[in-house]
């Protein structure tokens, strides 16, 4: 402990008491003044009405007078119901050689062939192929005479999450 430092706990100053009568008539004489100041603001007469004065407009210039908005004349509403479009779309070249679509080469056939049960929940038919001299299995589809119906089908298997997808022709 520092020097000087009593053990008692320093005293706290406390605010001298109020009556409770005091604060009752205070607010007893300014709700009194505020009724007072009512009643005689109630008392006074309305003040006379203002006059008012009016001054004579100068000369102005005279108004432009707007002209009517022109007619509308939309004749879409009639010409369109009699309207024909022609389309003329583009011949599909159909190549000579095929196109397959290759979706996967693993190393050992199970691999392959659970990639080929994923492929025919989805209704696509696939083929499992092992090329001479080689021991990998390729997940085949196709083939498909027009590249749009391999884009089709890729589609779809990227729908179900079956990728990577490769369509190229068909080599013999």
């Amino acid at each position: 402990m520092k020097r000087g430092a009593s053990k008692r706990p320093a005293k706290k100053k406390t605010a001298p008491k109020r009556k409770p009568w005091v604060s009752g008539i205070v607010a007893l004489v300014v709700l009194g003044g505020f009724g007072f100041g009512l009643y005689t603001l109630s008392q006074d007469p309305e003040p006379p009405a203002a006059v008012v004065q009016t001054k004579p407009k100068p000369q102005s210039k005279p108004e432009k007078v707007i002209p009517p908005p022109p007619e509308e004349k939309w004749d879409y509403v009639d010409s369109l119901p009699n309207r024909e479009v022609e389309v003329k779309a583009k011949e599909q070249v159909v190549s000579a050689i095929p196109y397959i679509m290759q979706c996967g080469a693993y190393k050992n056939a199970q691999q392959a062939e659970a990639r080929k049960l994923d492929i025919a929940f989805q209704g696509i038919s696939s083929e499992v192929r092992k090329k001479d001299g080689s021991s990998w299995y390729r997940v085949v589809l196709g083939p498909y005479k027009l590249k749009r119906d391999a884009e089709r089908d890729k589609h779809k298997l990227q729908r179900a999450k079956i990728e990577p997808c490769a369509i190229w022709k068909e080599s013999q």
